[in-house]
């Protein structure tokens, strides 16, 4: 599957009672990458076999060009808005593990109305855009996409513009005002995958960048009690929670009608949200 694919549809729906497939082998703590083989055949007959024959003899004396090879993983994330009861052990987790101070909430959980009177709880991380428009205005490219789909910020070549955070339609980029915590463990490289926290930066979540090529999950999802939190791969087409559920992204997305967060401004999000119980994303903001 192409890295730019923003949403697949899976195959016919299952019944509604239908629950998320377990997959084998791939557990809580470790993503094993599911790959799909596609066989394709063809014989030709009479004139149209000559004509094969002859395109074959030609391009076989062209010099082979080997294709290029995309990335192994297109990283997302599902959000079940079903199930989440606003704990923000999310929150609380990733402040942990990326030595945040209270007020920089990389994953915030919004209390917003629903449509029958009521109130649900909306988990907001970075929606990993496909066509960030933060990237676009940082005027010392601090901002970065990898080929795997996350967006992530160079806190060493960061200068504070804060262009990024007025671009960023999701409030998802926090200008650190304050030096860092004090470090709970020996010090560290400073990576875009794993950034330590400058004053005059901006931060933001990173999706545990560096966890995800161990096949860990990132803190967020790893600490939902709920297994409301589900990181999911595009190109392996398979997604799991804290609680090991694992289902195939794409029928997931397909049968519970997930929806993305203001996709009407074509940034393409890269984070899905299944409603339920009269949600609606249409005035969260």
């Amino acid at each position: 599957m192409p890295t730019n694919t923003t949403q697949r549809q899976g195959p016919a729906a299952q019944s509604p009672d239908a629950s998320p497939q377990q997959g084998p082998g791939l557990t809580r703590r470790s993503m094993i990458s599911k790959l799909a083989v596609l066989g394709l055949g063809a014989t030709g007959v009479g004139a149209g076999a000559l004509a094969l024959v002859s395109y074959q003899d030609e391009a076989s004396a062209k010099p082979k060009v080997p294709a290029k090879k995309g990335p192994e993983h297109a990283w997302c994330m599902v959000i079940d808005l079903r199930t989440c009861d606003g704990c923000q052990k999310c929150t609380k987790a990733c402040q942990k593990r990326h030595g945040l101070r209270e007020e920089q909430t990389w994953i915030k959980v919004y209390e917003m109305d629903d449509g029958r009177g009521g109130t649900f709880n909306m988990p907001r991380p970075c929606m990993m855009c496909e066509d960030p428009p933060c990237l676009k205005v940082c005027p010392v490219s601090a901002t970065i996409r990898t080929d795997e789909g996350l967006v992530l910020v160079d806190t060493d070549d960061c200068v504070g513009s804060r262009a990024c955070m007025a671009a960023c339609p999701y409030e998802a980029r926090y200008f650190n005002w304050q030096d860092p915590l004090p470090a709970a463990r020996m010090p560290m490289p400073n990576t875009p995958q794993m950034p330590v926290a400058q004053k005059g930066t901006v931060g933001k979540c990173v999706l545990c960048a560096d966890r995800l090529p161990q096949g860990d999950l990132p803190a967020c999802v790893d600490s939902c009690p709920m297994g409301v939190l589900y990181v999911g791969d595009l190109v392996n087409d398979v997604a799991v929670n804290s609680q090991g559920t694992t289902v195939i992204l794409s029928e997931f997305l397909h049968d519970n009608d997930a929806v993305r967060f203001k996709e009407e401004l074509g940034t393409n999000p890269r984070v899905w949200y299944i409603l339920g119980h009269g949600q609606t994303l249409e005035d969260a903001s």
